[in-house]
């Protein structure tokens, strides 16, 4: 089996402008009965990303219930919850949810108590992911850190800190502050000693954003995301969705695709996800990929995903099952 991985970044996008009902899953009312989206976007890819992982804590019967509906040597990489890398975005979800009574000093001194992730924070995580893993399915684990995560003495000890703690994964680490690769030799030390995968990243670039060359740093697996480049949206948006409403095109595509042929070379696991999902366009550019590594274009699309994107229209097979 190929050790090159390639998929979306989630699989479910029900609502919004962005859905993929009625363009790369069939409406939802004209669905043929007992129709399953992840079983239908495994017949594609055998890798997705988890992304809800990052708003609430795995939960063991999901994950298994993931398992079971996938085909063997499929992957699930599992981005982890927000705690561990979003602290403050925790802290202000949790204060949220408190009722107006209890937003007093004695609040505010059990929110910074209860943020700072702890050993059961990890234990439930693990618990989660369990079935993944015991099913031979678990991908990469996902450190997602915000670009407010700047490189610092704290931070560093911080990231040491979380990779020890998840020795025995496979782990993968966003940082999309540029002060990181400011001081690139110190940042691949550290990832480098605990064998985690620096996570390549595409996204539009500002002053602060980090700089990357897109090479592997360990031996082990590679990790790269495509986000898209919606500069005009990416931080002034109506919805969180439109950041991603982006589709590249094949020339765009041909770095990111001759980047991991290389690089398929020097690691013994490769994943590639596409995170632009704004109507499926992450379907699109995944399977753009795979067809400029030659790769197997499988499974069978609707006509309107096919009628959508009319360059991948050739290769695939329509579906029987769309209307």
């Amino acid at each position: 089996m190929s050790g090159l991985r390639i998929g979306t970044s989630g699989w479910n996008y029900p609502t919004g402008r962005g859905t993929w009902n009625g363009i790369f899953y069939p409406p939802a009312r004209k669905r043929p009965k007992g129709f399953d989206e992840l079983a239908f976007y495994a017949s594609h890819f055998d890798t997705v990303e988890v992304n809800a992982t990052f708003y609430g804590q795995p939960r063991a019967e999901v994950s298994r219930a993931w398992a079971a509906r996938t085909p063997a040597g499929f992957e699930f990489s599992v981005k982890l919850y927000q705690k561990f890398t979003h602290p403050a975005m925790y802290k202000g979800r949790v204060a949220d949810s408190l009722a107006p009574e209890a937003a007093g000093i004695d609040a505010g001194d059990w929110l910074e108590a209860i943020t700072p992730p702890n050993q059961a924070d990890l234990d439930q995580f693990r618990r989660g992911i369990d079935p993944l893993a015991n099913a031979g399915k678990l991908g990469a684990l996902l450190a997602q850190f915000p670009p407010s995560f700047k490189e610092t003495p704290a931070s560093r000890d911080y990231l040491a800190s979380l990779l020890a703690a998840l020795a025995g994964y496979q782990v993968a680490v966003e940082l999309r502050h540029r002060s990181w690769s400011d001081r690139v030799g110190e940042t691949l030390a550290l990832l480098n000693e605990f064998q985690a995968a620096w996570v390549q990243i595409d996204e539009p670039k500002f002053k602060f954003s980090i700089r990357q060359n897109y090479l592997p740093n360990v031996e082990g697996f590679y990790y790269m995301r495509l986000h898209g480049r919606n500069v005009a949206q990416w931080w002034r948006h109506a919805n969180a969705e439109d950041r991603y409403d982006y589709l590249y095109s094949a020339d765009e595509l041909r770095e990111f695709s001759d980047t991991a042929d290389a690089a398929r070379r020097l690691v013994k696991k490769l994943y590639l996800y596409t995170n632009n999902h704004f109507s499926a366009k992450s379907v699109a550019n995944a399977a753009m990929i795979k067809q400029q590594l030659g790769e197997p274009l499988e499974g069978e699309y609707p006509p309107e995903f096919l009628e959508r994107y009319p360059e991948l229209a050739t290769p695939l097979t329509p579906s029987r099952t769309s209307s």
